[in-house]
């Protein structure tokens, strides 16, 4: 599971199923195992980027976002669970990958999420506004701007389980992700101690 050594690095994909109200809709259009896609840069998960809920218990609140695996929705739903994919990239694709990610960061006020990209994919209807991205499109757009495209088609028809079948893509981890070894166990043991209670009224879960 460790980064490669030598002139290649490696990115992550890390693919995840909460069991919010928002994943098991979109589940009952797929049925694929997992619902939401974020682009991580170390195999431990420290550095986790993806569009989803800025908010635990604000569903229409989403946009760009760091993830922290520990927190936020996750923390509020610790039986997460999850596959964590690995490609290969060589140092100017990571590098360039870390500028498009880097530079959004700076703009992530212009941007939101792409709710009605998702529904477009479902309907199978073609739907490209601008500065908009959902996660799965984020992460293949964030890897096109490294030059390291693995479909020649627009990211916005990119879902979850495009990754997970990938023949490119290494699955290194699958099961619950506060069972992923690699994470910091006093951090998975803080977070199942001190679990976020959704909000009642709450009706919808972004991602």
């Amino acid at each position: 599971m460790e980064q490669c050594q030598g002139p290649n690095k490696n990115i992550y994909v890390l693919l995840t199923n909460t069991g919010t109200l928002f994943t098991r809709l979109i589940k009952a259009f797929t049925g694929a195992p997992y619902n939401h896609a974020s682009l991580a840069f170390d195999a431990e998960l420290n550095e986790v980027y993806s569009f989803g809920r800025k908010n635990p218990n604000s569903p229409l609140l989403a946009g760009f976002v760091r993830e922290n695996v520990y927190d936020g929705v996750y923390r509020s739903h610790p039986g997460t669970s999850c596959t964590l994919l690995r490609l290969s990239v060589t140092d100017k694709q990571y590098s360039q990958i870390k500028q498009f990610v880097s530079n959004l960061a700076q703009n992530k006020d212009d941007y939101r999420y792409n709710l009605l990209g998702v529904i477009s994919i479902l309907l199978k209807v073609d739907y490209n506004p601008r500065y908009a991205y959902f996660c799965s499109q984020f992460v293949a757009e964030a890897l096109n701007g490294g030059g390291r495209e693995l479909w020649e088609r627009p990211s916005r028809t990119v879902t979850p389980d495009d990754f997970r079948q990938h023949i490119e893509m290494e699955a290194v981890y699958e099961g619950l992700l506060y069972d992923y070894p690699l994470l910091d166990e006093h951090k998975v043991r803080w977070a199942l101690a001190n679990r976020i209670k959704p909000a009642k009224a709450a009706t919808v879960a972004m991602e």
